[in-house]
């Protein structure tokens, strides 16, 4: 079977980092969004409570926080490699995280990635409110990702390829024609 598209999960696959720890550091409540963040990835809290638990860890941070974590955020070992690979077999490339458009908007504008959706922060007067402006992405935003980024392309689901690391990856991993655990 020949692959036509790829969907990647973001935070610890495509990037080393988790962005809404690196955000929490800055806040002042790095460990306590970190906790939360592993018992959601291993599946043990609900993916969307612990969200808005850690959101709401956010508010009051300065806009510049985005431009701050940005810096601190790298590509995981071997993307570049394997972007240039896929570019030259022609795939589509896409990416889809529970991080957020606010600082992942910047570090991708390079690639020219064909489909990438997050969420975004919400922000008031310079500051973040604590709340999100789009819809949460969870375990099934994501199944619902790959399947219009691949309708969008009239690509057939088992032509694709989905990686992911975590709980909240399942979904379009189960879709994807060749599901990929990276490091989860």
């Amino acid at each position: 079977m020949k692959y036509e598209l790829i969907l990647f999960d973001v935070d610890s696959t495509l990037i080393k980092e988790e962005v809404i720890d690196l955000l929490a550091e800055k806040s002042g409540h790095g460990p306590e969004v970190s906790q939360i963040t592993t018992r959601a990835m291993r599946g043990e809290i609900d993916f969307l409570q612990a969200l808005e638990m850690r959101i709401a860890l956010l508010e009051g941070l300065p806009e510049s926080v985005f431009d701050e974590v940005l810096s601190q955020i790298s590509f995981s070992d071997g993307f570049s490699e394997l972007f240039e690979y896929l570019r030259a077999n022609h795939f589509l490339i896409g990416a889809v995280s529970g991080g957020f458009h606010n600082v992942l908007d910047k570090f991708f504008a390079d690639l020219n990635l064909d489909f990438l959706r997050a969420n975004t922060l919400e922000v008031k007067g310079s500051k973040i409110s604590g709340k999100l402006l789009s819809q949460p992405i969870d375990r099934a935003a994501k199944g619902r990702a790959l399947k219009e980024f691949a309708a969008s392309h009239e690509i057939k689901l088992e032509k694709t390829v989905a990686v992911g690391d975590g709980a909240n990856d399942l979904e379009m991993i189960e879709l994807a024609g060749l599901g990929v655990s990276y490091m989860g």
